[in-house]
């Protein structure tokens, strides 16, 4: 194995996050990656940071680069690809509006085991909540299950679960949707020393903003190009827990390591991009919970494609997205 990496996409000139990753990850030992896009600046200069133009992207010996769509956040699994083929030790990922804090590289190899709260066969846990007084849900959670009957975190049970990729909460401006962000007031800090886990028929979504991934849990990094840039992340998260189920595999969720200063958006364009989240993740969660796949981490490719043969039977992605699939798994096969 080589070092950790970082990996971020973002169309910014070195900017307060960029900078402070770059300083960290130096410190640190890590590889920092960032994937640009049409929009990038022509030069980008940053001590630290391996920065990968489109012309760069292009002539990467990879099958995705020739046809993953420009102006899109897909283009950051170029980054995972190069951080696969180093044989990074943990992949770690973020944007460009948030500032690491303490224990941001919190990972290391024997934290794949973690002695943390754990939830099974509970159907949809709002995970914010146990990380907060306020009420709040994370982007994703169904807006229809916000008024269902609570799950009693003191009935968690306490264990060491086996945990390939853990979500790191957010400080004040965390992952809500837009309905949230309409409605209810910001900021909000999560609480401190908190860890808690979901195994088998627990769904919460997770998104890419503060994500640590162990090695066999890659195949599942895949972000999805052909559907609303605010889903892109959270239909992964739904894909990668229900295929972790068949690993016996817990998604943990920890307290924030990150701050978000978030960049400038258009609420009710955010709202009109996560209309398909609103009105499909419940049945998203429930279609995926049919699907029959099959344990082991040989499997976690064809499992991968079941997942997206069936989003794109359910008209929620563009049948554009199989070719994509394929060329991701043989890329980093």
């Amino acid at each position: 194995m080589s070092s950790p990496y970082l990996v971020i996409t973002s169309i910014a000139a070195p900017n307060a996050v960029l900078k402070a990753c770059a300083e960290l990850c130096t410190q640190n030992n890590v590889q920092f990656v960032v994937i640009g896009d049409t929009k990038s600046p022509a030069v980008f200069e940053l001590d630290g940071c391996d920065f990968w133009s489109i012309d760069r992207q292009l002539g990467m010996d990879s099958e995705l680069a020739k046809i993953v769509p420009t102006k899109h956040y897909g283009r950051k699994n170029l980054g995972y690809i190069l951080a696969i083929r180093d044989n990074a030790s943990a992949i770690i990922e973020t944007d460009d509006d948030n500032f690491p804090m303490e224990g941001f590289f919190k990972f290391d190899g024997a934290e794949q085991k973690v002695p943390s709260l754990s939830f099974e066969n509970q159907q949809w846990v709002n995970v914010y909540s146990h990380f907060s007084d306020t009420k709040i849900w994370p982007r994703g959670y169904p807006l229809e299950q916000l008024q269902a009957a609570k799950v009693d975190f003191t009935k968690a049970e306490k264990g060491l679960r086996h945990c390939p990729i853990q979500q790191g909460l957010a400080n004040e401006n965390p992952d809500v949707d837009a309905v949230y962000r309409l409605i209810c007031e910001l900021p909000i800090d999560f609480k401190d020393g908190i860890e808690i886990s979901l195994g088998k028929n627990a769904w919460c979504p997770f998104n890419s903003q503060n994500t640590v991934w162990y090695p066999e849990a890659y195949p599942l990094l895949y972000l999805p190009s052909y559907c609303s840039f605010r889903m892109t992340d959270i239909w992964r998260s739904f894909i990668a827990q229900r295929i972790a189920w068949e690993n016996n595999w817990d998604i943990l969720f920890y307290s924030p390591t990150v701050w978000q200063e978030r960049n400038e958006h258009n609420l009710l364009k955010d709202f009109a991009d996560e209309v398909s989240g609103y009105l499909n993740n419940d049945i998203i969660a429930q279609e995926l919970s049919k699907l029959h796949l099959e344990p082991g981490t040989d499997k976690l490719g064809d499992n991968l494609l079941k997942c997206y043969q069936r989003m794109v039977e359910l008209n929620l992605i563009g049948k554009e997205e199989l070719p994509l699939v394929h060329a991701w798994l043989k890329d980093i096969a």
